[in-house]
């Protein structure tokens, strides 16, 4: 097993070839890695872990809406091997970082460790046995906290490693609940939010209180497609193909679109708004799993919650707050079916409008914008992008710049420094 052989194989699998190169220097680094850190092991299995990219459906996913998302071309080289003692070993290659977690040992950790401990402490909690011991080694290209996923996309990582490592997947309690791609994503979501997913019980996951588009996209992607998935529970909702004359440009703005400390606490208030209003709504009507179902219920759903919202008063709720969240729910779902049309007819004027009115809803209605991700989503329009919109959790993160395909590169060049080319890239892979 070799670098060069793996960024081989993942190129054969949908990855752009232009880079292959670079993951040829990942998946080096976490082999010469690994071979230090477990000498006397037999070869490891590895894996390919994408970031994901959110076109539209800013935070609609776990209020029963529908996203429009792809794998980007970055993401986790990932190793990992069995280990008969039940300690699971850890080691980001690219910082020189580790952890050890041992069953005997009940400890709590910060920054990507606990990422790592959820994942572990859930997985021995639902499918209890002797412990899942492993040596994994990862290093990844994706930015961090840049609203690309790669906290989902680690979780991912060593999840699907211990899984396989462990044989999980044979076991009854995962055949009974996990029947497909789309069912290990939403499983995987739920360790990462803490729900329960059919009879494997939930817990408090990393804290966050977030939906499973990202988990969507890392898990069933595919390369030079567009996926549109509906939510509560997760279904596909329709794919495209990215027109051969354009691409897409991400940027990351700079500042950490981070889901600890203060941050954590303004991501959970928007989607405990959509909590607050299906409450509303379930109080005074027959009841719905979801914000989306509830919406879809009948032609005047929407004008009915609005009213509502005006006469019913909630603790800690202005009318016009929870008016706004409304709004920007409905706006944005919306767009994901209208820009599934846009792209197969590569309709460059309904994705300008589309793009700008994405932008300006979630400055004004949203408001998790903050002025490095506006400044980003102008300069792109200045440069001429068919259009240009900020993508994930939100409070810092990336913005996406969709542009004529031969002007790409340089396009990515005048934007920002950190900027790249990004087409849409094959989902996790077995390698």
């Amino acid at each position: 097993m070799t670098g060069a052989a793996l960024a081989d194989a993942l190129v054969a699998n949908g990855l752009d070839p232009s880079e292959r190169d670079a993951k040829q220097g990942l998946f080096t680094l976490v082999l010469d890695r690994w071979r230090a850190l477990a000498p006397r092991a037999s070869e490891p299995h590895a894996w390919w872990v994408p970031g994901r990219l959110e076109v539209f459906g800013k935070h609609t996913d776990y209020a029963g809406g529908r996203t429009l998302v792809c794998a980007v071309p970055r993401g986790f080289a990932v190793v990992a091997g069995a280990r008969a003692d039940g300690l699971l070993r850890v080691v980001d290659a690219r910082n020189d970082e580790q952890l050890e977690l041992s069953p005997a040992r009940d400890e709590s950790f910060v920054g990507w460790r606990h990422y790592v401990h959820v994942v572990a402490a859930r997985l021995a909690r639902n499918f209890p046995g002797p412990p899942i011991g492993a040596d994994l080694v990862f290093a990844s290209d994706l930015p961090r906290a840049s609203g690309m996923s790669s906290s989902s996309a680690l979780m991912i990582s060593v999840a699907t490693a211990l899984v396989h490592l462990a044989r999980i997947d044979e076991r009854a309690e995962w055949r009974a609940n996990v029947h497909s791609p789309i069912d290990a994503a939403g499983y995987y979501a739920c360790i990462e939010n803490g729900r329960t997913f059919g009879t494997l019980a939930g817990d408090a996951g990393v804290g966050t209180h977030g939906g499973s588009e990202d988990h969507a996209a890392i898990v069933t992607a595919r390369p030079s497609e567009l996926s549109a998935f509906e939510f509560v529970p997760m279904r596909p909702f329709g794919t495209c193909r990215v027109p051969a004359e354009w691409r897409f440009v991400l940027a990351p703005c700079g500042v950490p679109s981070e889901k600890t400390g203060p941050a954590k606490d303004q991501y959970n208030r928007l989607s405990l708004g959509t909590g607050v209003l299906l409450d509303c709504w379930n109080r005074e009507q027959p009841p719905a799993r979801s914000l989306g179902a509830a919406l879809a219920s009948s032609p005047d759903a929407v004008e009915h919650l609005h009213d509502i919202v005006r006469r019913t008063p909630v603790p800690g709720w202005t009318p016009d707050a929870l008016a706004r969240r409304l709004d920007h729910f409905v706006g944005e779902d919306a767009r994901v079916a209208r820009a599934l049309g846009a792209f197969d007819e590569a309709d460059a004027a309904r994705m300008t409008d589309l793009a700008s009115g994405s932008q300006i809803d979630a400055e004004v209605l949203l408001e998790n914008q903050i002025p490095a991700t506006s400044a980003l989503a102008h300069r792109a329009r200045e440069l001429g992008a068919i259009g240009a919109c900020s993508f994930g959790a939100g409070f810092g993160g990336s913005v996406w710049a969709l542009v004529a395909a031969a002007d790409a590169a340089a396009f990515a060049s005048r934007w920002t420094t950190p900027a790249f080319v990004a087409r849409p890239g094959p989902a996790i892979t077995r390698l």
